[in-house]
């Protein structure tokens, strides 16, 4: 392994738990990188990251002085057919670099920041330190999630965040995700964009996408195993293999785990793999494919009503029970990126396709099959025009399917008589362009637009539910204009205006009148986009001992997809007039104290991580609830955690997790959760070698609390909203590469 390769490991490793972006500050003739505000990981000491060192085969060629290049390539570990960088292989470092061209709110989170000290089994293992990020386990690998207030009233699966897997869409093409096919053990890093700071992904929502990218053959020690184990017989095996010969790499990561749950009625296992193919067809030009398989089956506690929540935690409810309540997934995703490196730019394109059946007896047995494809193109030009540094984004994304929806009425768990059976046809088409010009070195202005066409159709062959044919389209423009300022090399502040746009689902709709005659009916094609304009500040500051981020937005919605209406317990989501998203975002790490035991120039440490968020989230002169705070989502959350660290690799220290107030769980604002905090302790071992180890205590005072819950439009105390938060737990782990 060459020594720049050491290095970069050595700093990817070394400066992980949250990784919040800054850009890098463009010069005529260089580009200096801006040291990632950063909250360290359990057991790592930073090292001095090295200096991008340009290609010795790129620079061989005729070179223009004024050019300021694009993301500097650093050699990669088992290339073996010279020092020339393949194309289509990113680095953690080389993904922060790019990245860093985003003016406002995203993250990226190296595996390294939760992979070797947790026992990583959801998402929100990953995204615990990202302020603005809400994230709360239901019951197995489903979790409750919200960026700056998106969906909050999809009450089941996702809505409101584009989730990507190596930029193959895990979402369908009308919207909705699940996260059973998230595979935390398999990724080598994950990015986070907030808001409409996705636009490079289509990405037309108000939360953002989501995307987890998994390691190629190329990359440092692609071989491993670990096992994890722990409470409510959790158990997890995983292993990856990889490798690179001349113009071929491949990598491959498989893990199976299952567990009984916290509470009755929830037993689940799943079986995934991932992996990548890649060849490099000339030293420009790489071309890789990737294949994702998830076979998934889980039981379903279901809510409970607050008393039921608080005083007997692990209690299922009894309609979940009796009638056998399930998700059930299998799905295969396949695609193909090839990437052509030009002169002074980049060129990306490719297609995927995904097959995904839902099995999934609840109120009605859903049979769902869903079959989504598409492609897409991006062209990145970075390049001096009159002397001052331009960078040129644009590209186009295509998501269709079709979901054959058959649903049958659940008798104990089994399929009775068919109650309906429809197609529905979901198309998608975005085109985006963004330019950043450096009017000064280290300022840039920065002005974008997307496009979005999508069609919602739904073809009724048979139902008794009282489904109806119908068709929408819309046409939708979502600009953006924003600042980037690098104030010195270790200090950026920015700030944006954008627009963003979210087309409704299939699930989008209120009951026909038969269903309940106190409903109007509206039916999903009458349902309108929810657009917002949202207005963003913030700073980022990193020291060598210190580092921060804080972020500041407000959101101006029309249409927001809320729930209005309901029946059966039921939230039916239709368009609120007008809300408003506002809050605070903060993320801190400080060395608070050092040379405690051993001194030097590898010290060791007391390190405080800390993410805050602020979250002020209303309707705005609402006609029926006034200016009520919109439920769903803690008005605070901290998550916190102190931790000794020894250069040796050794780590050990308390971590907490509060919600000071109680939030509302109905847009009439009658019926709250409950304030609480929790606090855990891990310890380990990781150095950055082949060999690191944890073992986790959480909620170690076994605290009865609500850690997610389902709205509703008007709510009672017999209401079944609230989902648990799991007791006492403690996990270990054993991880081995090389």
């Amino acid at each position: 392994m060459s020594s720049a390769v050491r290095r970069l490991r050595g700093y990817v490793l070394a400066s992980s738990a949250i990784i919040l972006i800054s850009p890098a500050n463009a010069q005529s003739n260089s580009q200096q990188v801006l040291p990632s505000v950063t909250v360290e990981a359990p057991g790592q000491t930073r090292a001095t990251p090295a200096r991008p060192q340009r290609n010795v085969a790129r620079t061989a060629r005729a070179v223009r002085p004024a050019r300021a290049p694009a993301a500097p390539v650093q050699p990669v570990a088992g290339q073996g057919n010279g020092p020339r960088a393949v194309p289509g292989v990113l680095s953690a470092q080389q993904a922060l670099k790019e990245i860093n061209n985003t003016p406002g709110g995203v993250a990226l989170v190296p595996a390294e920041a939760y992979r070797n000290s947790t026992v990583a089994n959801t998402i929100k293992d990953i995204l615990d330190y990202v302020p603005g990020v809400f994230a709360q386990p239901k019951w197995g690998d489903d979790t409750r999630l919200s960026i700056r207030g998106s969906g909050l009233s999809r009450n089941f699966h996702l809505r409101g965040i584009q989730l990507y897997m190596d930029g193959i869409p895990i979402n369908t093409a009308d919207g909705y995700g699940d996260f059973q096919e998230i595979d935390p053990t398999a990724y080598k890093y994950v990015e986070v964009y907030k808001g409409a700071n996705a636009l490079q992904y289509g990405a037309n929502s108000l939360g953002g996408a989501i995307n987890f990218v998994i390691p190629t053959g190329r990359d440092p020690l692609p071989n491993g195993a670990s096992f994890d184990f722990g409470a409510f017989g959790f158990k997890r095996l995983q292993a990856n293999a990889g490798g690179a010969n001349g113009p071929w790499d491949g990598f491959v990561t498989a893990s199976t785990q299952a567990s009984n749950g916290f509470r009755d009625h929830s037993f689940g296992s799943s079986n995934r793999l991932n992996g990548d193919i890649g060849y490099q067809i000339s030293p420009d030009v790489e071309t890789r494919f990737y294949f994702n398989a998830n076979e998934v089956r889980q039981r379903i506690p279901g809510s409970v009503d607050r008393t039921t929540a608080l005083t007997s935690p692990t209690t299922a409810a009894a309609v979940n029970v009796a009638n056998d309540w399930q998700r059930n997934i299998d799905a295969v995703r396949i695609a193909n990126k090839t990437t052509v490196r030009l002169d002074d730019a980049t060129l990306e394109f490719g297609a995927f396709g995904v097959d995904r059946h839902l099995m999934h007896p609840i109120f009605q047995w859903l049979d769902y099959r869903y079959k989504d494809y598409g492609g897409f193109a991006k062209l990145t030009d970075d390049r001096i025009i009159g002397g001052f540094r331009n960078r040129f984004v644009a590209g186009v994304n295509i998501l269709n399917g079709t979901i054959d929806a058959q649903q049958f009425v659940n008798v104990g768990g089994f399929k009775g008589a068919q109650t309906s059976s429809l197609r529905q046809t979901p198309e998608n088409y975005s085109a985006f362009a963004e330019n950043s010009f450096y009017f000064l070195p280290n300022v840039a202005f920065i002005a974008g637009t997307q496009y979005l066409f999508a069609v919602r159709d739904q073809h009724v062959n048979f139902s008794t539910n009282g489904d109806l044919n119908g068709r929408s389209s819309f046409s939708l423009w979502s600009p953006k204009t924003g600042l980037l300022w690098q104030v010195d090399p270790s200090w950026q502040v920015f700030g944006n205006v954008s627009r963003s746009a979210e087309v409704p689902s299939f699930g989008e709709s209120v009951s026909p009148n038969f269903l309940n005659p106190t409903l109007p009916t509206i039916p999903f094609f009458s349902i309108k986009p929810q657009t917002a304009t949202t207005f963003e500040i913030g700073t980022r500051m990193k020291r060598p001992d210190y580092a921060w981020e804080v972020a500041l937005y407000r959101s101006a919605i029309d249409n927001e997809l809320l729930c209005l209406y309901s029946a059966f317990g039921n939230c039916n989501v239709t368009n609120a007039n007008k809300t408003v998203h506002q809050g605070i975002e903060a993320g801190a790490g400080a060395a608070i104290a050092r040379d405690i035991f051993m001194g030097g120039s590898a010290p060791d440490k007391i390190w405080l991580n800390l993410a805050y968020t602020l979250n002020d989230f209303r309707f705005d002169n609402d006609p029926v609830f006034g200016n009520n705070q919109l439920p769903g989502a803690p008005r605070h959350f901290v998550r916190a955690e102190l931790l000794y660290k020894h250069p040796s690799g050794l780590y050990a220290g308390p971590n907490l997790e509060w919600v000071p107030q109680a939030y509302f769980v109905d847009s009439a604002n009658t019926l709250i959760t409950s304030a609480y905090a929790i606090w855990g302790l891990k310890a380990g071992f990781d150095n950055g070698g082949p060999v690191s180890g944890y073992i986790e205590a959480r909620n170690i005072a076994n605290k009865a609390y609500i850690a997610s819950a389902s709205i509703i439009d008007r709510a009672n105390a017999a209401s079944p909203l609230f989902e648990p938060g799991t007791g006492r737990a403690i996990y270990a782990g054993l991880r081995y590469r090389w």
